[in-house]
């Protein structure tokens, strides 16, 4: 497990303990101590550490690299999560990769998310990295759920395809070793959904449509 060994102050708009860290060897790291989530209705208190780390994994296991490396950590306010520190560009505007229609761009975070149920896809959680024109995909805490809970912007994309390279990739991913993972960091309930939603996707690699008995979008969108 990683060790922080400072924390160098907190990240402003985070509704749960979010903080800027660093590990000995220098290295800084977004730090999301357990202890300082605000409890949900819907997920377990202390358990979105765990669900940061493996929205990570899995999008490593698809061979998509559009998360920063998240890894558990402890540090001076207990156990938690520690994303790698992006320097973000905050000249860059992520709504225009939804104008006019969706940018093909963001269909690996599009299945990112199916698989993974997140319930918070939001049009801030896309960032660029300084200097670079690439994206990042970050803040994945509602995610893993048992029940039906996608909520994202993305819906752009429904009834639609999913590109070959990402049909393929999830072809990799079924079998794998990351429904005990799952299994391992949370429930095994929350492991067979998994499996189970991999499998529904590689059978009809096809962007779902937006529920009708819930609420569709994240609050606020942005």
């Amino acid at each position: 497990m990683l060790e922080l060994t400072v924390v160098e102050g907190r990240m402003p708009y985070a509704s749960n303990a979010t903080l800027l860290a660093s590990s000995a060897d220098g290295r800084r790291w977004i730090y999301k101590p357990e202890q300082g989530e605000n409890p949900l209705w819907d997920f377990p208190w202390r358990s979105l550490a765990a669900r940061e780390v493996l929205t990570y994994e899995v999008a490593r296991a698809l061979g998509l690299d559009i998360v920063p490396e998240t890894v558990l950590a402890s540090g001076p306010h207990g156990r938690g999560s520690a994303q790698a520190f992006v320097e973000e560009d905050f000249e860059f505007d992520p709504r225009a990769l939804f104008r006019p229609r969706l940018n093909p761009r963001l269909w690996p975070v599009a299945v990112l998310d199916i698989i993974c149920n997140n319930a918070d896809r939001k049009i801030g959680h896309i960032i660029r990295q300084t200097g670079d024109d690439r994206l990042w995909a970050i803040d994945h805490g509602l995610t893993f759920h048992f029940a039906p809970k996608l909520r994202t912007v993305l819906w752009g994309f429904a009834g639609t395809d999913l590109p070959d390279p990402l049909i393929d990739a999830l072809q990799r991913l079924r079998g794998s070793t990351l429904i005990e993972r799952v299994a391992d960091l949370l429930t095994t309930e929350e492991a067979d959904a998994f499996r189970i939603r991999v499998e529904d996707l590689a059978a009809r690699p096809v962007h779902p449509l937006p529920p009708e008995d819930r609420p569709a979008l994240p609050w606020p969108v942005f």
